[in-house]
C-alpha cells in the first residue's frame, strides 16, 4: 500500500485495478474493489490497520467487473452512479466466469467460478459529496470509458481518481464507451482548474498530463477511424487490421500481447456494431 498524500493510499498489487482509500474520521472511504472475492476479503482485513472512523462505504468508479467482480465481499455500502446501477439491473443476480473474452484481467484469474454481484445501494445522477471530515469529498459523473463513469475529487487536497478515463500502458476498453464523451473528460483534466493535480488511474496508479495526452490522441485516433467506418457493416477484416495499427501504441510485455489485442478486438467489434444499429441513438450503459 502507498500513501499518496496524508490519509490517502492506493494499492495495486491484486490484478485488474488500482484500488484506493481515503481514511477520514467518520471511516473509509474506499474506491474500487479486487475482481476475487478471496483478494477483496484480504484487503478488507488489510484496511483494518488504517485506523479513522468505524464506517465504511465502497466507491464503483463504473460496473465492470475488474472492479465490482469482488464488491460484495468488502461487505460494506456500494456507491455508484445511477447508470452504473442500472447495468447491474440488467444482469444476472449471479456472476458466471464464462462467456465472451472480453481482454478484462479477471479473465486470467482461476476459480472464480460463481459469483453473486454486490448491485450499488447509493446512486446519484450528477454529483455526490461525501462530509466525512472537515474536508470534503465529491463524486462527479464524467462519462467515457460508459456512461456511468465517476471520478473521485479531493479539491483540497488537489487529488482525483479518474478511473479508466486514463491507463497506463495499455489500451482501453472501448465496448460501451463513448468516445465524444471521453475525450471531452480527457480535455477537463487537462484544463487549467486540475494544474497542480495528483491523477490516480484505476488501472496503473499516478498518471501526469503526458499520460493524458497520450491517451487523449490514441482516443482521437480512434475515433476518427470509427468514423470512417462505423457507417459501413461491421467489417472483421478492417477490425483486425485497426488493431495491428492500435497496438503498436503500447509497450505491452509479450505475455501481455494477445490480451491486449483482444480487448481492442472485441472493444471495436461491439463499438462498430452499436453504432452501425443505434447511429441515431444516445447509447445507455
Amino acid at each position: 500500500m502507498q500513501e499518496i498524500s496524508k490519509n490517502i493510499h492506493i494499492e495495486d498489487q491484486y490484478p485488474g485495478v488500482t484500488l484506493g482509500v481515503i481514511v477520514t474520521q467518520r471511516g473509509l472511504i474506499q474506491i474500487d474493489a479486487p475482481p476475487s472475492p478471496e483478494d477483496a476479503r484480504s484487503w478488507r482485513a488489510a484496511l483494518m490497520n488504517l485506523g479513522g472512523g468505524m464506517e465504511r462505504v465502497l466507491v464503483n468508479l463504473d460496473a465492470h467487473p475488474d472492479r465490482t467482480l469482488g464488491a460484495r465481499a468488502m461487505d460494506c455500502t456500494v456507491i455508484a452512479h445511477e447508470k452504473t446501477a442500472n447495468t447491474f439491473r440488467t444482469r444476472p443476480s449471479t456472476f458466471k466466469a464464462q462467456g465472451e473474452e472480453t481482454g478484462a484481467d479477471w479473465e486470467s484469474i482461476a476459480g472464480l467460478g460463481s459469483v453473486r454481484w454486490a448491485p450499488p445501494e447509493i446512486s446519484f445522477m450528477d454529483q455526490m459529496t461525501l462530509h466525512w471530515s472537515a474536508t470534503p469529498v465529491f463524486l462527479e459523473h464524467h462519462p467515457g470509458p460508459s456512461n456511468g463513469s465517476i471520478w473521485v475529487h479531493l479539491p483540497e487536497e488537489k487529488l482525483i481518481f479518474i478511473g479508466d478515463a486514463v491507463l497506463k500502458n495499455q489500451p482501453p476498453f472501448l465496448a460501451g464507451s463513448n468516445l465524444k464523451a471521453w475525450l471531452e473528460s480527457l480535455n477537463a483534466l487537462l484544463d487549467v482548474p486540475f494544474k497542480g493535480y495528483t491523477f490516480i488511474s484505476s488501472r496503473g496508479g499516478v498518471v501526469n498530463a503526458s499520460a493524458i495526452k497520450t491517451q487523449y490522441d490514441f482516443l482521437k485516433q480512434v475515433n476518427d477511424k470509427l468514423d470512417k467506418i462505423t457507417a459501413k457493416k461491421p467489417n472483421p477484416a478492417a477490425t483486425e487490421k485497426l488493431v495491428a495499427s492500435l497496438l503498436t501504441w503500447f509497450k505491452a510485455p509479450s505475455a501481455r500481447q494477445k490480451q491486449f489485442a483482444q480487448r481492442l478486438r472485441y472493444g471495436l467489434l461491439h463499438y462498430n456494431s452499436r453504432h452501425h444499429h443505434a447511429s441515431t441513438q444516445p447509447y445507455e450503459d
